[in-house]
């Protein structure tokens, strides 16, 4: 899932500014990937990665003009959706079922005080099985939907050759719970990731 650090590049955006407004070739240019899109761009974006019949009811999280992560759209169904983060490389955004939000909400907060990788996995780790973080009864889905960063135009939030891929959480689940593989052995493949663990989920990489 994503880290959410939130760092205005002041100096970037201003050179931009002064030195290429005026260009012919800067008027078709991309804008900068730092730069926040409108809501609009941001909610059209996000729902890329949601299921086409639940796009229209889906909660929203997106960033304000100062990074800040706030809800852009308020939904009825079960999923949110998550907004590319202007920071980041790349272009990533996410949809889940409400039930992980503990979760990711925790993954957020953990990354934005530095804490990242096998530390932010072993810390959720640790809180889940202390039962002062809490995690889905039942299987939840998260979507995610990314590209690299020349391939999203953030002033009009087109995304070029974009790629979903699924996880489905199961906390607890193991290879032989699931009759998955714990490694893909064919394109494609599902298979089972930290099995065992209470984040283990089911990895689904489509083939390209």
């Amino acid at each position: 899932m994503k880290a959410i650090p939130l760092i205005i590049a002041v100096i970037i955006v201003c050179f931009g500014c002064n030195s290429k407004k005026d260009s012919p070739a800067a008027k078709d240019s991309p804008a900068i990937k730092n730069e926040v899109p409108s809501a609009a761009i941001q909610i059209k974006t996000a729902l890329l990665a949601a299921p086409q019949e639940k796009r229209d009811s889906c909660t929203v999280y997106g960033y304000s003009p100062d990074k800040q992560l706030m809800v852009l759209r308020q939904g009825t169904n079960e999923m949110i959706c998550l907004a590319d983060n202007p920071d980041d490389s790349g272009f990533s955004v996410a949809c889940y079922v409400r039930d992980l939000e503990p979760f990711m909400k925790r993954g957020r907060e953990l990354r934005k005080q530095g804490i990242k990788d096998q530390q932010l996995i072993d810390e959720r780790e640790k809180e889940i099985n202390a039962g002062t973080l809490q995690m889905p009864k039942q299987p939840a889905a998260l979507y995610v939907y990314s590209t690299d960063a020349k391939d999203f135009n953030p002033a009009t939030g087109e995304v070029k050759n974009g790629y979903l891929r699924y996880v489905i959480y199961i906390p607890y689940a193991t290879a032989a719970s699931t009759g998955l593989p714990e490694k893909p052995s064919a394109p494609g493949m599902p298979w089972i990731m930290y099995p065992g663990k209470p984040s283990a989920h089911i990895m689904i990489n489509p083939a390209h």
